[in-house]
């Protein structure tokens, strides 16, 4: 049997605490209308050190390049053979925050959509970033910092930095604001990040409790609160409303797989059913607690090639997946089980592959 850090296999256990402790309104629930906008925009990079776009494998950055000098006043012969080593194509990327006025600096990220080598000591050209409406919010300019570093690690195992991508700090200026409205009226409305009908239902009791009979739940996700009408009453009334302390209601069983990597996310909420699940050569058999509290002698166990591993009772998946691991299970051999337990109505458990 191998020791525990050279299986193939990794096991990420995700366990919530047993004892329930206190969240804010604002951990829990945003407020409606308040939310990021996202930009792009597209632009060139130059000055790079021959890194930049093998122009003959990508005649964009040659058209883009050709414009740019035109509106600057350089006519560029229609036939001109251009050889651009030292620029290239990319995109440009930011967020812009709720309530962001024209001026504010915002930090973006520039990445190649050629076949750049490297985006090191390049500077960005005026590149307007746009909105999903196709509006003009911001304008990006500036040298951008990607790692200095070409690997990472060493020996056999360096690996070459992502040096296709790099960042603006404050590279962007807000030119146009978007306009966030702070409720509807004489109303805001609170949006959970998950739909619960029992959190939404303590956080109504919660909020009135501490501010008075203000709020009422719409539905499983949004929640109605009267606010005061003067903006600065409501910016101070939203000050104390998203630091009002909750209980959430308990979180639905899940389990979270990556098929790619054989990593396992599950909650404490996760318990199994008495269940036998063969495999290969891989025999799992989880029973119920015989009378009392002893537990049955082959409560549950995981065998493979006669080796046999006894994990007592076997309640928990948390339980499972350590003695399928502690025998050489793979992830293949883990995502097999879990999907037939599933069907089985063994696990109890929302299953989610990613």
């Amino acid at each position: 049997m191998q020791p525990f850090l050279k299986k193939v296999f990794l096991l990420i256990l995700l366990m919530v605490s047993a004892v329930a402790q206190a969240d804010r309104v604002k951990d829990l629930a945003t407020l409606a209308g308040v939310r990021n906008n996202q930009l792009v925009g597209y632009g060139l990079v130059v000055g790079l050190d021959g890194s930049g776009d093998q122009t003959t494998q990508t005649p964009f950055t040659v058209q883009s390049v050709v414009n740019m000098l035109t509106n600057l006043g350089v006519q560029v012969p229609p036939a001109g053979n251009l050889q651009l080593k030292n620029v290239a194509a990319v995109t440009v990327t930011a967020t812009l925050p709720p309530f962001a006025r024209p001026g504010q600096p915002l930090d973006v990220t520039v990445s190649s959509i050629g076949n750049a080598k490297s985006l090191r000591g390049g500077t960005l050209l005026m590149a307007p970033l746009k909105g999903a409406d196709g509006q003009i919010y911001a304008m990006a300019q500036g040298n951008l910092l990607v790692a200095s570093n070409g690997v990472v690690g060493g020996g056999a195992g360096a690996q070459p930095n992502l040096l296709a991508t790099g960042r603006i700090p404050a590279g962007a200026t807000v030119e146009r604001a978007v306009p966030t409205m702070l409720g509807n009226g004489e109303y805001v409305q609170l949006e959970l990040m998950q739909t619960d009908f029992g959190t939404a239902n303590r956080m109504v009791t919660a909020i009135n409790a501490q501010l008075g009979p203000v709020a009422a739940a719409l539905d499983g996700r949004v929640i109605q609160v009267r606010a005061p009408m003067d903006s600065n009453q409501r910016v101070a009334f939203l000050a104390r409303l998203e630091n009002v302390e909750l209980t959430p209601a308990a979180v639905s069983p899940k389990v979270i797989i990556n098929a790619r990597t054989g990593s396992v996310v599950m909650n404490q909420a996760v318990q199994v059913e008495p269940c036998a699940v063969a495999h290969g050569s891989l025999t799992v058999t989880v029973a119920p607690q015989q009378g009392g509290n002893a537990p049955a002698a082959n409560a549950g166990e995981a065998e493979v090639g006669g080796a046999v591993l006894r994990f007592g009772k076997a309640a928990s998946l948390n339980q499972v997946v350590r003695a399928l691991n502690a025998v050489g299970a793979t992830p293949q051999d883990l995502l097999a089980i879990l999907q037939a337990m599933k069907s089985a109505g063994a696990l109890k458990a929302e299953l989610e592959i990613i």
